[in-house]
């Protein structure tokens, strides 16, 4: 796959639709008034950033990006659907710039962030939303607003935590072969690595950091000489240098203290930032005998700069449990530092607690002064009234008595 790290496109957001301009024509139903839909809004651009991708291949062959327009209104008071967005992948550690004024949009540098890069346009309204009292019977809409325009370079930063820089054919895609599974191409001729490789490298205690294969430098890289200036930005995001000197170069008439000299020029010369990152030097290819002999030349050298120097042979595993440490001693070094500094925070909070009960301060006496107690007042108890008296005879009600039932008269006789 050709790995495409800067590409430059056009993204263009949707048009909003326009208002309807309509009226009711109903049986029955006279003067209906207006009924015109409002317009649906443009779909807007919108960057994603994702780990699924690696390289801006896909934005090479396809120049323009297009959002759907929004559906115009229509009558019997409906509105126009609007469209929806239009979403780009791009890998992360991806920066979108304005290609005229090359300020810099956004950064997409954590997977899953999105950033809306051109927004679609807004609907229009319908002649239903102008009728008012003494305009009943609007015959004018508006129209939808068109979409965000935008012309833009992509550029991609590779996201490592570990930069290996140094001249060509020094011995970087040999190292990063043998402490991760990259597989990126060795050979013994300059300018073997045309692309950035990266590998995740594991370490003890089950850490892991990312390791990036940065192309040859050459001097006046800065300035576009050979292949630097193409991939000197994929350096800016590593935490960490690893600066690769090769004392080999010896054999062929180059002295290795002017050579780390010209690449810290040009990583000077590049950014600014570039120069104050850490950087571990290590002087590799000791597996052969002209860079053993020009090994103590070179340490007093560096010794002179109080620039510490590791000892390495990529051929051979020489050294490389000791870059593995420095390297990790500099990305884990600020949680470690944390941790102790909250150590002994605590330490001390612990010591002056236990200071302050050993040795109490002398306080003055306090005096207590006698409080007479009043005595609770006798709460006053109402007499009790006596009880009702009882009759021993049972509460009943005497039975009432019974009338006595008159008979009537009889019917007088007859006649």
């Amino acid at each position: 796959m050709k790995f495409v790290d800067e590409v430059q496109i056009k993204v263009k957001a949707g048009d909003g639709g326009n208002g309807a301009v309509a009226f009711r024509r109903e049986k029955f139903i006279d003067k209906g008034g207006p009924s015109g839909g409002d317009g649906g809004n443009g779909g807007s651009v919108i960057f994603k950033a994702t780990e699924q991708l690696t390289t801006l291949l896909d934005f090479r062959y396809h120049s323009l990006y297009r959002s759907r327009n929004g559906y115009h209104g229509m009558g019997s008071d409906m509105n126009g659907a609007g469209s929806d967005d239009l979403i780009l992948e791009t890998p992360v550690g991806t920066v979108v710039r304005d290609s005229h004024t090359g300020n810099v949009l956004v950064d997409l540098s954590v997977a899953g962030q999105t950033f809306v890069i051109a927004k679609g346009g807004r609907g229009g309204l319908g002649n239903i939303n102008f009728a008012t009292s003494t305009r009943q019977t609007p015959r004018f809409a508006q129209d939808g607003t068109p979409g965000e325009e935008k012309d833009l370079t992509l550029e991609l930063k590779l996201l490592a935590d570990v930069g290996i820089v140094g001249f060509p054919n020094a011995g970087k895609s040999t190292l990063i072969s043998r402490v991760s599974r990259a597989k990126p191409k060795v050979a013994d001729y300059p300018f073997t690595t045309l692309v950035p490789n990266l590998g995740v490298v594991p370490y003890k205690d089950k850490k892991s950091f990312v390791m990036a294969d940065i192309p040859g430098l050459i001097e006046g890289a800065s300035e576009g000489a050979g292949l630097g200036h193409q991939f000197l930005r994929h350096v800016e995001r590593c935490r960490v240098l690893v600066h690769l000197v090769d004392l080999s170069a010896v054999i062929e008439g180059r002295d290795p203290v002017k050579d780390f000299d010209a690449i810290n020029t040009e990583l000077k010369k590049y950014s600014g930032v570039l120069a104050g990152k850490p950087m571990v030097v290590v002087a590799n290819k000791l597996d052969l005998p002209d860079a053993r002999d020009a090994l103590p030349k070179f340490l007093a050298a560096m010794e002179k700069r109080r620039v510490h120097v590791l000892e390495l042979s990529g051929a051979t595993g020489e050294g490389l449990e000791a870059l593995l440490d420095a390297c990790a001693r500099e990305l884990f070094s600020h949680a470690s530092l944390k941790t102790r500094v909250k150590q002994k925070d605590a330490l001390r909070e612990v010591v002056t607690a236990e200071t302050a009960f050993r040795a109490p301060k002398a306080e003055k006496p306090v005096v207590v002064k006698a409080v007479k107690q009043k005595t609770p007042a006798k709460k006053k108890v109402a007499p009790k009234r006596p009880a009702a008296k009882t009759s021993p005879v049972s509460k009943k009600k005497p039975a009432a008595k019974k009338k006595p039932v008159v008979k009537k008269a009889k019917a007088r006789a007859r006649a």
